[in-house]
């Protein structure tokens, strides 16, 4: 039924199927860079949380006590002082990473 030469383009039509798809796979990430906007992104969100948890406690506070909104004023000033303190933490980390990173290539290099 089938002839040799109708064998014989199958399997160049195979061959060919298979060389498209692996061409096409995905390739394996070696290593997650991280751009500077994204480690960005994180500093900011890092102090608006901060900042929106000082809020919310402070005025938590003040609803339950009937009290001016000194409570809501003294957590915000606290939720931003943790923010700023936590976004100097990821600051220090990024730049521990880059240096490491620095380091290798240069012992590399050597």
């Amino acid at each position: 039924m089938t002839d040799p030469d109708q064998k014989q383009r199958m399997a160049q039509l195979e061959a060919k199927i298979d060389a498209a798809k692996q061409a096409q796979a995905p390739k394996p990430r070696v290593d997650e860079h991280y751009s500077q906007a994204q480690l960005a992104w994180r500093m900011v969100i890092e102090l608006v949380a901060g900042l929106g948890i000082g809020f919310g406690i402070g005025y938590g506070l003040d609803v339950l006590f009937g009290t001016l909104p000194i409570f809501m004023v003294l957590f915000v000033m606290l939720g931003l002082a943790a923010g700023v303190k936590t976004m100097l933490r990821s600051a220090q980390e990024i730049q521990k990473k880059k240096l490491a990173e620095e380091a290798e290539t240069r012992d590399e290099g050597a």
